[in-house]
C-alpha cells in the first residue's frame, strides 16, 4: 500500500501493515499517536523524530522504532518511507522508548517489497511468509545512538527545543542559566538530574545530530565549519566517538 492513510486500514486483521509514503520536503507531521506499534524506515532522505521524552534524528537507510500510543511528530526531510504498522500482541519485545536501528540489506529489500502488498495479503501464503520474515529480522536490529533526551520541565524544555530548531555553538550555561532566572551552579544540576547530561555535553550532542541532514549536501569539511568546530578533524572525531560512525558514511 502506498500513499493511503492508516486510519482506512487499521480495524483490519492483519497483524502487519505495510505502507510506503512520499512526502513533500520539509513536511512535519504534527503531534500525534498510533494504536500499533510502527517501524518507520526512511528509505531517503532524514527524519527527525521528537516525543516527550526525547529527539531521534533517523537518516536515510536507517529506521526509528516508535511504541504504541507514544505521542511523537516527525519532520521528512526529503523522505520516502516504509512503515509498519504491527500489533503489539506480535511484538511483545517492543521497546518502551524511541530506537533508531541499522537496516540490513535483506531487511531493506523485504520492506520495498512489503509496500507492494495488498490490505489483504493474509490470505497469500506467500505475502504472509514474507512478513513472519520481516518479523524475525526486526527482533535482530542494532540500535545507533542518535538522540538527546529531553527534559519534562519548563524552561529546560523550551531551552532544548529551541536549540535543536537553532543550534548555535556561541550559547553558553551562563547564556541558558540567566534565561531561566537561575544561578548556573543549580541550573546545570537539575540539567543533569532532568536529562543525565551536563548542559555543555548536551548542547554539543545536539550540535552533532544536526550535523546529519546537512551531511547530504554539504561535505564534511562544510558542516564542521558551520557547526563551530576548530577542523574537519576535530568534527569527525567527535561525531564517531558520539555515533560510533564516520560522518562521511551519512553523506547520501
Amino acid at each position: 500500500m502506498r500513499n493511503v492513510p492508516l486510519a482506512e486500514f487499521d480495524h483490519l486483521p492483519a497483524e502487519v501493515l505495510p505502507i510506503a509514503t512520499d512526502y513533500p520536503p520539509d513536511y512535519l507531521l504534527v503531534w500525534h499517536e498510533h494504536r500499533r506499534a510502527q517501524f518507520l524506515y526512511a528509505a531517503t532522505g532524514t527524519m527527525l523524530v521528537e516525543t516527550d521524552e526525547g529527539a531521534w534524528t533517523v537518516p536515510g537507510e536507517r529506521a526509528v522504532l516508535i511504541p504504541p500510543r507514544v505521542r511523537h511528530q516527525v519532520r521528512m526531510l526529503d523522505v520516502q518511507t516504509s512503515s509498519l504498522y504491527i500489533e503489539p500482541a506480535a511484538v511483545p519485545w517492543w521497546p518502551g522508548t524511541c530506537r533508531v536501528v541499522e537496516v540490513a540489506p535483506l531487511l531493506r529489500e523485504l520492506l520495498l517489497e512489503a509496500a507492494e502488498l495488498d490490505a489483504d495479503y493474509g490470505d497469500r501464503s506467500r505475502d504472509s511468509a514474507l512478513v513472519a520474515l520481516i518479523l524475525e529480522e526486526l527482533a535482530t536490529l542494532t540500535e545507533v545512538p542518535l538522540h538527546v533526551a529531553l527534559p519534562h520541565e519548563e524552561p529546560f524544555s523550551r531551552l532544548c527545543r529551541g536549540y535543536l530548531a537553532h543550534p548555535d555553538v556561541a550559547v553558553s550555561n551562563t547564556d541558558w542559566a540567566r534565561t531561566a532566572a537561575m544561578s548556573e551552579r543549580a541550573f546545570t544540576r537539575r540539567f543533569r538530574e532532568l536529562t543525565g547530561m551536563s548542559p555543555a555535553a548536551w548542547r554539543a550532542k545536539a550540535r552533532l545530530l544536526a550535523a546529519i541532514p546537512l551531511l547530504r549536501h554539504k561535505t564534511v569539511t562544510e558542516v564542521s565549519a558551520l557547526l563551530g568546530y576548530a577542523s574537519p578533524a576535530a568534527f569527525t572525531y567527535a561525531f564517531g566517538r558520539a555515533f560510533d560512525v564516520a560522518p562521511s558514511s551519512l553523506r547520501r
